[in-house]
């Protein structure tokens, strides 16, 4: 039986240190700011290009200060990081209340036209997926930089290469691909699917991710979809 046992060494927690880079969650913020200047201006804070132009702002002072590859934390970084990932979030937020609020009045939805509706719920929607991909990126073990340097808190998900220490390689960890399928999952399931979320802050963004999911498929398109 000990033979048996160290034939099949179990996987090791945390996993050795290894660095990551950084330009795909630069990307995704990118992206997801280009979502938002493609909103009509009914649904932004004031000029279409004011709250894009602040989180580009923020972006840009981000990327001076950070390295292309996290190897340690930064602290800077990541308070920056997850100021800009809530702005994106309450931004889509209240382009999402601010659809709503059209498509429950019907002279309005009637004049702003079907097509428009359906457009501005799906830019929301891939915002929203884009965005939550960046919250659990953030918060998984302590962050990305503790993660690189092999520091990882107890872990936020629990990944299917956790569950079974015959999957290889023993030393794998997350990447930044990894949470955005977990957000695209809970995006279209509005629930977890082969991840699942461990701690109350993972089970509360989840959650909070889902709910913005469904309110945008469900009554934003649907509705949209009717008036057509």
């Amino acid at each position: 039986m000990a033979t048996e046992r160290s034939a099949n060494p179990r996987r090791a927690y945390p996993p050795p240190a290894a660095s990551e880079p950084f330009w795909p969650a630069q990307a995704t913020i990118l992206a997801a700011i280009g979502l938002q200047l493609l909103l009509p201006p009914r649904l932004t804070i004031g000029p279409s290009w004011l709250i894009p132009g602040l989180e580009g702002v923020l972006l840009l002072g981000m990327f001076v200060a950070t390295p292309n590859q996290l190897e340690i934390e930064h602290t800077l970084r990541r308070r920056a990081a997850l100021s800009l990932t809530a702005f994106v979030s309450a931004a889509n937020a209240f382009s999402l209340v601010e659809l709503t609020h059209f498509l429950l009045h019907n002279n309005l939805a009637n004049q702003t036209g079907a097509r428009e509706l359906i457009i501005s719920g799906i830019l929301i929607w891939l915002t929203n997926f884009l965005i939550f991909g960046l919250w659990y990126w953030e918060i998984d073990r302590g962050g990305p930089g503790k993660r690189a340097a092999g520091n990882d808190k107890a872990p936020d998900f629990l990944f299917p290469q956790m569950s079974d220490d015959t999957i290889e390689p023993l030393d794998w960890r997350p990447k930044f691909i990894d949470y955005l399928y977990v957000s695209l999952t809970n995006a279209t399931a509005f629930s977890p699917t082969d991840t699942m979320p461990l701690t109350p802050t993972a089970k509360s963004i989840m959650g909070v991710q889902s709910i913005v999911s469904l309110v945008t498929l469900g009554l934003v398109v649907s509705r949209a979809v009717n008036i057509l």
